[in-house]
C-alpha cells in the first residue's frame, strides 16, 4: 500500500472571542485569560491520505470543511493536534485568492504563481501550457475584473495544475463555469490520480464524489461522522439530510456479497413489501436484462398509518452510483390521496431497456411530496440490482442504446 502523503492527528481549531483587544493581546503574550466565547470549528480530526487516493470531504454548510482545508494548507494555525504533509500541495480553495482584479490574467499568473513558490523563470516556461489548457485566448491579457466566474475558475485551475502536485486540493471551484471545462478539469484530475497524486476533493455534488473518489469523510458539526467507501458514505449522507428534518427517521446499511451497498431509511409509515424487476410480457423475474427488452418494475407498498398522499419515485444508477434517470409520480401527476392504514398498493412501471451493457440498480422512494426531505416514509438505495447484456443488437459502446440506423447513397456530380 502507498505511504501516507498527509496525516492529521487530533486536529482542532477554536475561534476565541475576548472582551477586549487588550485581553486578546495579553493572551497572545502568554497570560492565562479565558475567552469570553469559544467556538470549535473542527475538533478531534484524525485521518490520512495516501498517494494515488482520492478522498472527498462532504457535509452541510458549517460542518467544518473549509476550516479543515485551511488547516491542511497552512492558511490557518491549528489550536490543537497536527498535520504532517509529505510533498507539494496545490490548492484551489476560493476563486480570486492571490489574484489582483486590476492585473491581467498573465500578470496574475506571475503574482499568484510566485506565492505558490514558483520562480519567474519556471512560470515563464509554464505559461504556454496554462494558456493552452485554460483556453482563455486574448482574455489572458485583459484585466481580471472583466472575467466571469467561469473564467476565474479556468485561470485558477490551469495555474494550480500546471505541474502535477503530490496533493491536489479542490474546493467547489469546479462547480462554476461551463460543463465543457468541468469535464476537461475532471479528466486532468483523474490523470493526476493515476500518476500518483493524492486528491482531496470538496463538493456538494454526490455524483462527482461517487465518480471520482475512493473514500469519503462526512463532517458534521466539526467532527468526522463517517469515514468509508464513497457509495456507503454518500448514501448515508443523503439519508442523514432527511433525518435532520424528521427525528423519527431510521437509517440501516448493509453490503451484499457482490459489493452493492443497500441503504434503507425512513419513518417506515409506508414500506415496500416487495420490489422486483420483471419481463413485461411473461411477468417472470429478470436478473439479466437484454438491450431493447420490455421490462416492468413492480413495487407493493404496505401502509402502516393513514397518510394524506403517497408518491413513488425511482432513481436508476450505474455501478459507480451515477444517476442515469429518475422521476416520481408527483411529476407524472399521479398523486395517490387518502391512503388508509393497512392498505396494500401495487405500483407497476413499464419501460424499454435502453441501457448499455453493465450493472445497474433501481432505488425506490416512498414520500409525501416530490422530495424526501418532507416525509421520507421509506428510501431504499439499490433495492433492485440487475445486469444488462447485448445479445441480439448490433455492437455499440456507452451507457445508452439508441435505435439508430444508417442510410447510405452514392451521389454523383457532373463536372
Amino acid at each position: 500500500m502507498n505511504s501516507p502523503v498527509l496525516v492529521a492527528k487530533g486536529l482542532g481549531k477554536a475561534f476565541r472571542y475576548f472582551r477586549s483587544n487588550l485581553s486578546r493581546f495579553a493572551n497572545w503574550m502568554g497570560a492565562s485569560i479565558p475567552p469570553d466565547k469559544e467556538f470549535w470549528a473542527v475538533r478531534g480530526i484524525d485521518f490520512d491520505l495516501r498517494a494515488g487516493e482520492a478522498l472527498a470531504l462532504i457535509g452541510q454548510n458549517g460542518a467544518g470543511k473549509s476550516t479543515l482545508l485551511k488547516l491542511i494548507t497552512g492558511t490557518l494555525r491549528a489550536t490543537e493536534g497536527s498535520v504532517a504533509v509529505n510533498g507539494r500541495i496545490s490548492a484551489i480553495l476560493e476563486l480570486g485568492i492571490g489574484f489582483n482584479a486590476e492585473f491581467t490574467g498573465r500578470q496574475n499568473i506571475y503574482q499568484a504563481g510566485g506565492l505558490m513558490g514558483f520562480s519567474q523563470e519556471e512560470l515563464a516556461a509554464l505559461i504556454p501550457g496554462i494558456e493552452e489548457f485554460s483556453e482563455l485566448g486574448n482574455f489572458l491579457d485583459e484585466p481580471l475584473r472583466v472575467y466571469s466566474s467561469g473564467m476565474h475558475a479556468r485561470l485558477a485551475f490551469s495555474l494550480a495544475t500546471a505541474i502535477r502536485p503530490d496533493i491536489l486540493i479542490v474546493d467547489e471551484v469546479l462547480s462554476v463555469g461551463d460543463s465543457y471545462f468541468q469535464h476537461k478539469s475532471f479528466d486532468r484530475i483523474r490523470k493526476f490520480k493515476e500518476q500518483g497524486s493524492a486528491i482531496l476533493f470538496v463538493s456538494h455534488s454526490l455524483g462527482d464524489v461517487r465518480t471520482l473518489c475512493d473514500r469519503v469523510l462526512l463532517l458534521d458539526k466539526g467532527k468526522i461522522l463517517k469515514d468509508g467507501p464513497a457509495d456507503e458514505v454518500a448514501d448515508y449522507y443523503n439519508a442523514m439530510i432527511a433525518e435532520k428534518e424528521n427525528a423519527e427517521l431510521i437509517v440501516e446499511q448493509s453490503r451484499d456479497d457482490s459489493g452493492w451497498l443497500h441503504t434503507r431509511s425512513g419513518t417506515f409509515d409506508v414500506i415496500a413489501d416487495s420490489v422486483e424487476l420483471l419481463d413485461a410480457g411473461s411477468m417472470e423475474p429478470v436478473a439479466v436484462a437484454r438491450v431493447g427488452q420490455s421490462l416492468m418494475l413492480r413495487l407493493v407498498a404496505r401502509v402502516n398509518r393513514e397518510i394524506p398522499q403517497l408518491i413513488l419515485g425511482y432513481m436508476l444508477k450505474d455501478r459507480t452510483g451515477h444517476v442515469i434517470w429518475g422521476t416520481n409520480t408527483w411529476h407524472t401527476k399521479q398523486i395517490l390521496t387518502g391512503v388508509s392504514d393497512g392498505q396494500l398498493i401495487e405500483f407497476l412501471t413499464t419501460f424499454t431497456c435502453t441501457l448499455g451493457p453493465g450493472s445497474y440498480s433501481f432505488s425506490p422512494a416512498l414520500t409525501s411530496t416530490d422530495t424526501h426531505l418532507v416525509d421520507n416514509y421509506e428510501w431504499q438505495d439499490n433495492a433492485v440490482v440487475f445486469e444488462v447484456v447485448n445479445s441480439d443488437r448490433s455492437f455499440f459502446i456507452g451507457s445508452a442504446w439508441i435505435d439508430a440506423s444508417f442510410e447510405m447513397r452514392r451521389i454523383s456530380y457532373d463536372l
